[in-house]
């Protein structure tokens, strides 16, 4: 395949990484005021997580590093890897004003191990809006299993594939399934202004993106192949974003997003644990 999609989605990442850390969805502030503040995402993680400390850890697609100083503060040693260097200059930013060690490396997650060596971490974790930026995931798997120590842990929770194969701008109550729920060979091409944080009305100028949908199955299956054992999954119906605006509410008790009319009619994430033999 082509490389064109990570140029043109790297444009659009750098792009966002300077509108998201003034974005007040993730109150990077907050990482220097307060030395227990752990991002959203990390917050709902942890009870699944259980005790990382001291675990060698990487985060891949890190962005602008929230998650990942959030898991250094849970006592992992951290490093974040990302494609986009503004994403990565603004993570060491954030890092900094934690107080965090964390070290971050620029490289797509196809080149992962090539940048920072084979079977060299006890945790591999990929959190929400990741993979769909992978235009196969058999090969997402592969690079995940050669990342892991023998005995080592995949975390991760990620939009459900259902949720990313509705038509979010359908208005109403009804879900309209009308986007690939498989893998496609082509990718979605998007053209979008805006987006998924508040960034106080300013707006992108790289608009396009490439992305791609992966089925539950899919993914199982490409680990299943890559040698990992599935050890969980859990399938939850919130969403840390405002994923289908005028069908969700914002739910006090987890500070995430459920559908409003029968939430129990869709899965909105999901979070897969799977270990290295």
């Amino acid at each position: 395949m082509s490389s064109d999609y990570l140029d043109i989605n790297r444009r659009n990442w750098n792009e966002r990484a300077t509108l998201h850390v003034d974005a007040d969805g993730y109150r990077v502030r907050r990482f220097a005021d307060d030395p227990e503040f752990l991002s959203d995402v990390v917050r709902f993680d942890r009870p699944r997580l259980g005790d990382i400390s001291g675990l060698d850890a990487v985060h891949l697609q890190c962005h602008i590093g929230t998650d990942t100083v959030s898991l250094a503060r849970l006592g992992a040693r951290m490093t974040g890897l990302d494609f986009s260097p503004t994403s990565l200059a603004e993570a060491r930013k954030v890092a900094a004003l934690a107080g965090a060690d964390v070290e971050f490396v620029e490289s797509d997650v196809y080149g992962a191990v090539d940048v920072l060596g084979a079977a060299r971490f006890d945790l591999v974790y990929t959190g929400i809006g990741a993979i769909c930026w992978m235009p196969d995931i058999r090969r997402w798997a592969q690079t995940v299993a050669g990342l892991l120590k023998p005995g080592g842990r995949l975390f991760i929770r990620e939009g459900h594939p259902m949720l990313w194969a509705i038509n979010e701008m359908r208005e109403g109550d009804l879900l309209s399934v009308e986007f690939p729920y498989f893998e496609t060979p082509e990718p979605l091409v998007w053209d979008e202004a805006a987006t998924y944080v508040d960034t106080g009305g300013k707006t992108l100028t790289n608009t396009t993106t490439h992305s791609w949908n992966h089925g539950l199955g899919e993914i199982i299956t490409a680990l299943f192949d890559a040698g990992l054992t599935l050890t969980a999954l859990v399938e939850h119906d919130t969403v840390p974003w405002n994923a289908l605006p005028g069908k969700l509410h914002l739910d006090p008790e987890f500070d995430e997003w459920r559908l409003t009319d029968r939430p129990a009619r869709l899965p909105l994430t999901y979070t897969l644990q799977a270990t290295r033999s």
